[in-house]
């Protein structure tokens, strides 16, 4: 059975004739009790562990890994387009050009026994244009005896250094074979591979036969070839990963620093506008949700001219290419604009109840006007989680990008002159692929799920602190104690850190093993929907849709759950599951009480996060459409990601920050809830200004029924 919590956490009456005990809390200087014990310590050593795991698994990647392999692909040699610790130094030849026309053409047949991927590529600084005026070739690295040139030399010469070939070499290249090979088509630079184009150089062609060169072939597959392995599933999803990794600034301004003011910003109004401050909120989401559509609705060029192109630099304005890139953005604008239906309606059937909302703010406007430091104390997890992710991001891209680069078994043609054997080579000719294995796979996994752990953790912690704090007021009667020789937010740390960080831990895991198995069944219920359409099997599609339902109510229970745990650890000091009872108990009884106080609440609270995250995301979209992310080296193929990366990390800012005033709303009505019950339905420690409100909900309610 629950003891008073007014005697857990009370204030001690410091008299003359205190006791030994007494004594020593005023020494301490704090209005909670001493007489705590650690608790979950196997949770703590668990959580502990887990941390180590999550440091060996991301050296892992930062040692394998190489982020220019999502976007760049693999030259003849095995090389990643861009890399400067490759040999040759390929800094700043980030574009891969397929040098054998015959090849690409044979490759994009469908009974072909070769991927365009076994063919030669090469590594060069923009795509070659055909000359009106002599034959160009575009010649293997510099390399050998015959050919005593350094890289910058053979790059200054546009990568012909046909001239000093021996009359072997020449032979050979007439023959496409190389080391030296025609420009025939011209080609275009698309998202860093270079996409051959069907009007070929007539000049150049004549030119080449005179020479007597091999006769090439050319047709509509030649350019279809070359985009077909550009705009796969595997090559979208790593340029996707690829554009978290070039956008990073914009993460840091929009993801971070925009959200921490907007955050900071709507703490302030909430204490001197808290009657306009919910009607602000509503409006201002309405407002963005329709922004950001507008935003997708132009960049998927359904609306002005500024649709996202996948050609990097200069090209025929005639020249139009699309990709998966843009189809994705329609459908993000098709289900943004779902959402922005659903918003307004939203909007509209709330109105009628953002007067009680107004009061419930008002509850937590007090309690922040009267323990300042709690708008300053999320900073610190902010920094916390900031820190966490920036490195958890970059290994995020190394373990994506730490296959190892085989060569590949092919049954093609790819005979090619070796400059340093100085014969034609038939042999191991095949082209590189990044081969992943299964651990690394695991890997990945285990390196998203320390994320879910990770961000539960900072986020309960953040939590835990701030139901301290303000329960410290709560049962206080308010009163500012001279006693404390800190701040109530710094006592609470102190006994968070010292007692119940394993308490947070297994928390926090519940929350991350729930919603991580969440996200993994979906694709798996999407698939047995799929299946149970075609068959039309009624019964399989029923359990389908209601076990969806079931885990969403299992997590918003567990969520809520742990919720208020949280705050009765901050205040009792007991283990998780102790606390996690007694919270339950305590809604369970005054169910009828907190319900409708905390969901109008809560609803704003959600809205005002909403606010901040798509205010990241708008301002993603301005970012990202100025020239460095548009054409320069920094182009990212979508807009699609690091908008949607934004709007987390902007959610996540807003999460800490909000939870401010939600963590003490309900800290606030469950101290309520039970100071009432010890006192017969009569509370003595609620000040007349935080009375007010929560007994006007009552006189409502009684009105009402």
């Amino acid at each position: 059975m629950r003891g008073s919590l007014g005697a857990v956490i009370g204030r001690f009456p410091f008299s003359s004739s205190s006791n030994g005990d007494q004594n020593q809390n005023l020494e301490t200087g704090d209005v909670i009790r001493h007489d705590r014990k650690c608790r979950d310590i196997p949770f703590l050593v668990f959580f502990i562990a887990f941390w180590i795991a999550l440091i060996v698994n991301s050296s892992f990647g930062f040692y394998k890994g190489n982020p220019l392999r999502l976007a760049h692909g693999l030259d003849y040699k095995g090389n990643v387009c861009g890399d400067k610790n490759s040999s040759p130094n390929l800094h700043g030849l980030g574009v891969r050009y397929w040098v054998n026309p015959n090849q690409v053409f044979e490759s994009g047949f469908k009974d072909s026994h070769s991927d365009l991927e076994d063919f030669k590529s090469i590594c060069l600084k923009d795509c070659p244009v055909p000359s009106e005026d002599a034959l160009k070739w575009v010649c293997n690295y510099p390399e050998g005896d015959e050919i005593r040139l350094s890289m910058k030399q053979w790059v200054a010469r546009e990568y012909d250094y046909f001239s000093f070939l021996t009359p072997d070499m020449k032979k050979s290249s007439l023959q496409l074979l190389g080391p030296c090979y025609p420009v025939l088509f011209p080609s275009v630079n698309v998202l860093w591979s270079c996409e051959f184009t069907t009007r070929k150089s007539n000049a150049s062609l004549e030119q080449w036969h005179q020479m007597g060169g091999q006769t090439v072939d050319d047709g509509m597959t030649l350019d279809k070839t070359v985009h077909k392995s550009i705009n796969s599933e595997s090559s979208v999803i790593k340029r996707y990963v690829a554009d978290i990794g070039k956008a990073w600034p914009v993460l840091i301004v929009c993801g971070g620093l925009i959200p921490l003011v907007l955050s900071l910003m709507w703490l302030a109004m909430i204490q001197r506008l808290v009657a306009a401050m919910t009607w602000i909120t509503v409006a201002l989401f309405d407002i963005l949700v329709i922004t950001v559509t507008m935003f997708f609705y132009l960049k998927a060029g359904w609306i002005g001219n500024d649709a996202i192109s996948p050609i990097i630099g200069k090209h025929d304005p005639d020249y139009h290419i699309s990709g998966r890139e843009r189809g994705h953005l329609h459908f993000a604008a098709v289900l943004m604009t779902m959402v922005m239906g659903v918003a307004i309606l939203s909007s509209i059937a709330i109105a009628r109840r953002i007067v009680m909302a107004t009061s419930v703010l008002k509850v937590a406007s007090k309690i922040i006007g009267e323990v300042r430091a709690l708008i300053i104390f999320p900073i610190m997890p902010y920094a916390l989680l900031a820190i966490f992710y920036m490195i958890w991001i970059s290994a995020t891209l190394y373990l994506l990008s730490s296959g190892e680069v085989v060569r590949d078994r092919c049954n093609a043609n790819c005979c090619a002159y070796d400059l340093r054997s100085k014969q034609v080579n038939c042999e191991r000719c095949c082209g590189h692929t990044i081969h992943y294995t299964p651990h690394i796979g695991l890997a990945v996994l285990f390196h998203i799920f320390g994320w879910y752990w990770v961000t539960q953790f900072v986020k309960a912690f953040s939590s835990t602190v701030i139901a301290g704090s303000v329960a410290s007021h709560y049962w206080t009667h308010g009163e500012v104690l001279q006693e404390i020789s800190f701040l109530p937010i710094f006592s609470s740390v102190k006994r968070l850190a010292r007692y119940n960080v394993g308490s947070v831990a297994i928390g926090s895991l519940i929350v991350s093993f729930v919603e991580s198995s969440t996200r993994i069944l979906k694709p798996l219920r999407r698939k047995l929907i799929a299946v149970d359409i075609r068959t039309h099997n009624r019964v399989g599609k029923f359990l389908s849709v209601s076990s969806h339902y079931a885990l969403t109510f299992i997590e918003w229970i567990i969520k809520s759950v742990n919720h208020n745990a949280y705050i009765m650890i901050a205040i009792t000091g007991e283990s998780f599951f102790a606390a996690s009872a007694m919270a339950t108990e305590l809604i369970k009884n005054n169910i009828l009480r907190i319900g409708k106080v905390n969901v109008i609440g809560n609803v704003i609270l959600f809205l005002g996060k909403l606010c901040v995250s798509l205010a990241s995301a708008l301002f993603a979209f301005l970012m990202l459409d100025t020239h460095a992310y548009k054409s320069a080296h920094n182009k990212v193929s979508s807009p699609l990601i690091p908008v949607l990366v934004c709007w987390g990390l902007g959610f996540v800012v807003a999460t800490l920050f909000f939870a401010v005033v939600e963590v003490s709303i309900d800290t606030i009505i469950l101290s309520y809830c039970q100071d009432s019950e010890e006192h017969r339905g009569t509370t003595q420690y609620a000040t007349p200004l935080l009375l007010q409100p929560l007994d006007d909900h009552n006189e409502m309610d009684s009105h009402e029924q």
